[in-house]
């Protein structure tokens, strides 16, 4: 009779066991998850950013030495990621490709600036910045204009903006729900042993002493958690990869990294401190009252 009892309790133990990591996988997969998209979101956000057209218009009678050395002023620039000049024939070229009609020829010369197509990175590309940038940029003698979309500039700051602020709040949200349900799965994980721990005690163990396999157990679970976490986002990734393959160009392997290691960080903090403070509730409390909690 009593080898059967034991045999019920070691089933209720490992099931106990497997069902906290799986609470810990689940909760965060899916915190994982938002952190997958918030990453995905930047980088397209940046790409977006980074592709806005910025054209430097300059003067037909600019020669070839004051462009070339404007260029590579800008090239230097922190703010700049490419400076590509565009000759009047190439611009012109490009105009009949989209057109489909030759204007030249329609007009009898070129009516068309020679410019420099300026790309620059996404910190930089800002309504304030772009504004600053072009008043140096007008500064130059060959210069006739900057030319950009203004309003587009504002569209696409301005959703990327609202998009964060609200990834942002979602995330916090989940993390505050991930850590309450992780905080009671423990709990009830170590409820289980309320009984041990109160018997451990009574025969004169240490809290310390007691506390240390739970906390232990707890952390493990958390890292197990959490590494089979990475590996269902990382199938997702694959997964998605596969369905919109242009998903590969907005890899951060060090981003993806950083991800990983803040999963398994999450995973062993939350599970050491539930465990502790639900084995310190079972310490403190009076043996009268175990039946009751």
């Amino acid at each position: 009779m009593a080898k059967q009892e034991e045999i019920i309790l070691g089933r209720r133990l490992k099931t106990s066991y497997i069902s906290t990591v799986v609470s810990i996988t689940l909760v965060l997969y899916v915190l994982g998850l938002l952190g997958l998209i918030i990453m995905h979101a930047r980088k397209l956000s940046d790409h977006v950013k980074e592709n806005i057209g910025f054209s430097v218009i300059l003067m037909d009678n600019a020669r070839p030495a004051e462009i070339s050395e404007l260029q590579n002023s800008l090239n230097l620039l922190d703010a700049v990621k490419s400076a590509e000049f565009i000759s009047k024939d190439k611009a012109a070229e490009e105009l009949i490709g989209e057109l489909g009609e030759d204007f030249v020829e329609f007009l009898g010369y070129n009516p068309l600036f020679p410019s420099i197509e300026v790309r620059l990175y996404a910190a930089w590309a800002n309504p304030d910045s772009l504004e600053i940038f072009e008043k140096e940029v007008l500064k130059s003698r060959i210069v006739n204009e900057v030319d950009y979309q203004k309003n587009l500039v504002h569209i696409v700051n301005e959703n990327i903006r609202r998009i964060g602020i609200f990834l942002s709040l979602f995330g916090v949200l989940l993390l505050v729900i991930a850590f309450s349900l992780i905080n009671n799965t423990i709990r009830l994980s170590v409820f289980s042993k309320r009984f041990l721990i109160k018997s451990m005690q009574l025969v004169g163990a240490t809290q310390s002493f007691i506390r240390k396999p739970f906390v232990i157990k707890g952390v493990l679970q958390g890292i197990i958690g959490a590494v089979i976490s990475i590996g269902l986002l990382l199938l997702s990734l694959y997964a998605a990869q596969q369905s919109i393959p242009e998903l590969i160009n907005f890899q951060d392997i060090e981003m993806m990294i950083t991800l990983f290691a803040l999963v398994i960080v999450l995973g062993i903090v939350v599970s050491w401190i539930s465990t502790y403070f639900a084995v310190k509730k079972y310490l403190q409390i009076k043996t009268d009252y175990l039946y009751l909690y």
